[in-house]
């Protein structure tokens, strides 16, 4: 296949550059152009798959790209400018590869617009770099050279005839791509949209380019809200399962304390490791008899991450397909767990956050999810920092401790009052480095350094968090409170293969990507070994917590629905857990279910009805 898509390329490359008529700086500069490209292609693919090298799509794209990217030397000489590009487009390709590590898409292209957010997560951008990256540059480097050397030589302009027969020929390569997408589905958009299944999510970007990616990116933001699309958000919203109330004979809770850890992984608990038991605080809280646990809670954040999260926990809604929601679409409306509480409470509800408050637009959900009040990094004393490079953040131990003083002292959750709280943490931020002084556990060199460091600070987490549940249970009024913890995110992103297949790692790091659900005290205490979807946390704890008269039950399904089947949808379209009993259209219905909460928020969908409040 690979060979007959080449073979028309080659041929088309020969006509249009014939080596006695275009000079040799003109064919250096091509050959790098599409030598980025595909190397770009060929990296990406190796943490995804090699499917896209089957595509036609991804030959007469990236000619086409790297044909209108050589204008300025092949048509102008201008030689320095040509040169530029060359480096600004390493800079944007690199800076996709690094993110695409994490969230296996490519930067969306909101997000150039909060770059400065990344000076807080210095250690996370450069760790996500790899030497390979460096190639690149290289690449341009020699341009450099070759330019250097060659022009004073080489500065005869392209006559006439070839500058027609270069513009006939990218003519060529777009018309081709652009039948491809007519016979397909008929738009870019439409046929964009049609790969994105389970199979080809992450093969868009190779097959279309970086550049296509960004175009499809724009044209979605221009799209209007239709009546096919109202009946298509309302036809699922119909179909989903009754909700089902807990009998009215258990226990009643009124205070709601979530702790969404950072990169929080369910592997790391119940594991012991060289005499070391990772999280001796979570193993404990486990064996509660009224603990309710589901390790294998699928992640289905994507580019938002950890408010992405927020969005799943608190507004039982799935994330926005490319970038985040909380950027893009900052007014939208949601019903949310602190609007229920507040209605059947009159709680008073708080978010707790080491970031600033403009990290991921974190001040606009906060106000839009109906929170009363907002701590961030101002409201903490930095002590026992942790981070590298000198871009560190508050501490897990320290911030928990400082979070228990400020409710002690009145200044969160005042005697009798009911609560909501959410306290994001930080110190599970990739690259996971724990000061020396910090540590509890060390394990030998044996096992892989970010499997090692992964460990060490999930223990770190596990101490904090075991000291603020131990302050939580000294207060009076804890036996009216539901206790959640649970990871915003997996954490491993494209170290996960290595360190499975590491001898080690084998049969310790898990292959998937789950992080636990956890609640203490909780009116029905049990152990949930199914799959079940972040989303599904959001219904849980409308049941748990007795906010049953409350309008939105979310996208999800509670894991005390005995109904609910025992497979959820992730962030990357791919099923896990148990299928044998469940029809092909439910799974359809699952996984069509990110496509109706993105087009929810894109078009504001609570606040057009005016009812979210």
């Amino acid at each position: 296949m690979v060979r007959k898509i080449l073979s028309p390329l080659a041929s088309a490359l020969r006509f249009l550059f014939p080596r006695a008529q275009w000079t040799a700086l003109t064919r250096i500069f091509a050959g790098c152009l599409f030598f980025k490209f595909f190397y770009f292609n060929f990296i990406w693919c190796l943490q995804t798959t090699f499917t896209p090298f089957s595509m036609p799509e991804t030959y007469l794209s990236t000619a086409f790209v790297a044909l209108v990217l050589l204008v300025p030397f092949a048509c102008f000489r201008a030689g320095r400018l040509q040169l530029l590009l060359m480096f600004l487009l390493d800079g944007l390709l690199v800076a996709n590869l690094m993110y695409a590590r994490t969230y296996y898409v490519v930067i969306p292209l909101s997000s150039y617009l909060v770059a400065g957010n990344l000076a807080d997560f210095g250690p996370s951008v450069f760790d996500s770099l790899r030497w390979y990256d460096g190639v690149f540059f290289l690449s341009t480097l020699l341009c450099v050279a070759a330019y250097l050397r060659r022009r004073r030589e080489d500065t005869a302009m392209a006559t006439g005839k070839l500058l027609i027969r270069y513009a006939v020929v990218t003519l060529v390569f777009f018309l081709a791509n652009h039948g491809l997408i007519l016979r397909r589905e008929g738009t870019f958009t439409a046929t964009y949209a049609y790969w994105q299944g389970a199979n080809y999510y992450t093969c868009l970007t190779p097959m279309y380019t970086l550049f296509g990616t960004l175009l499809y990116d724009a044209l979605q933001e221009k799209a209007v809200y239709t009546p096919e699309i109202n009946r298509e958000i309302e036809t699922w919203l119909d179909s989903r399962p009754a909700y089902r109330a807990l009998p009215d004979t258990l226990p009643r809770r009124e205070n709601l304390i979530i702790v969404l850890a950072e990169s929080l992984e369910s592997w790391v608990l119940e594991k012991t490791v060289e005499g070391n038991e990772i999280t001796p605080n979570l193993n404990r809280l486990l064996k509660d008899s009224s603990t309710l646990y589901a390790p294998h809670t699928l992640t289905q954040a994507r580019g938002g991450r950890s408010i992405d999260a927020q969005l799943l926990l608190n507004a039982g809604m799935l994330p926005i397909a490319s970038g985040a929601y909380s950027i893009k679409h900052p007014d939208n409306v949601y019903y949310t767990l602190p609007k229920a509480m507040k209605r059947k409470y009159n709680s008073r509800s708080y978010i707790a956050t080491v970031d600033k408050k403009i990290v991921w637009n974190q001040h606009m959900v906060a106000k839009n999810f109906g929170v009363d009040s907002l701590l961030s990094r101002p409201d903490f004393f930095m002590e026992e920092r942790v981070g590298v490079r000198g871009r560190r953040k508050l501490g897990d131990v320290p911030f928990f401790r400082q979070c228990s003083e400020k409710m002690a002292k009145g200044e969160i959750w005042k005697e009798g009052e009911s609560i909501y709280m959410l306290c994001v943490t930080y110190s599970g931020h990739n690259p996971f480095k724990l000061p020396e002084e910090l540590k509890r556990i060390r394990f030998s060199e044996d096992y892989p350094e970010r499997m090692r460091d992964y460990m060490t600070m999930a223990n770190y987490t596990d101490r904090a968090i075991g000291q603020f549940v131990d302050y939580l249970r000294s207060r009076p009024d804890y036996d009216r409170t539901l206790v959640v913890i649970t990871g915003d995110h997996e954490g491993l992103a494209d170290d996960r293969s290595r360190l499975c297949n590491s001898p080690k790692g084998k049969g310790i790091v898990s292959d998937k990507q789950f992080t636990p659900f956890i609640v203490l005290n909780s009116p029905v205490g049990m152990r949930y070994d199914g799959v079940i979807g972040q989303v599904d946390m959001y219904s849980t704890l409308l049941q748990l917590m007795r906010l049953d008269d409350y309008e939105w039950k979310g996208m999800g399904q509670s894991v005390l629905d005995p109904s609910r089947p025992h497979f959820a949808i992730g962030s990357h379209g791919d099923v896990q857990g148990d299928t044998a009993n469940v029809s092909p259209a439910a799974i359809e219905r699952a996984r069509r279910a990110f496509a109706v909460s993105d087009q929810m928020i894109k078009f504001d969908y609570f606040g057009r009805l005016g009812t979210a409040r």
